[in-house]
């Protein structure tokens, strides 16, 4: 069993968080998409990454994001993903009754644990799962050592 540390200020801050929201909703009846503080993203996507012996791969749960929603730019051994998930006007604000889903401008810094060859990188989006395919640059690809077998010198 984990040990988890206990932060009472952290509840403090998420059970006002929840009144100031329950205000907001029932005295106001104004119905808004979550947001962070202004300057800070207000969401981020999960990710996964792993590596073979010939490229790192990055996937990012992206669901209801087009291309032209995200950006993705490499740095400084950092990959960056961002962009933003837009809250949809199709439907009169009143007429929720519960929004759950995140909305906003997101932004998530990868750093890479290996050397890549960043004009060969090749991102593609489909069913809300982006994925990036980061071909290890050679110094960085695991290299096979022969080991040589000396004979027995008797004498």
């Amino acid at each position: 069993m984990a040990i988890v540390r206990w932060d009472p200020f952290k509840d403090l801050l998420n059970l006002q968080d929840e009144v100031n929201s329950l205000f907001r909703r029932s005295f106001f009846r104004s119905v808004e998409p979550l947001t962070a503080v202004e300057g800070t993203a207000s969401w981020a996507p999960a990710i996964d990454m792993y590596e073979s012996d010939d490229k790192l791969t990055v996937e990012a749960e992206l669901p209801g994001l087009e291309a032209k929603d995200m950006e993705i730019t490499i740095e400084d051994d950092t990959l960056r993903i961002k962009g933003e998930r837009k809250f949809s006007n199709e439907i009169k604000e009143d007429n929720y009754h519960r929004i759950e889903r995140a909305y906003g401008y997101f932004e998530r810094n990868i750093p890479l644990p290996r050397k890549i060859q960043e004009d060969k990188v090749v991102a593609t989006v489909k069913d809300g799962l982006l994925r990036v395919e980061m071909p290890k640059a050679e110094e960085a690809k695991p290299k096979q050592i022969p080991i040589k077998v000396e004979g027995d010198k008797k004498k």
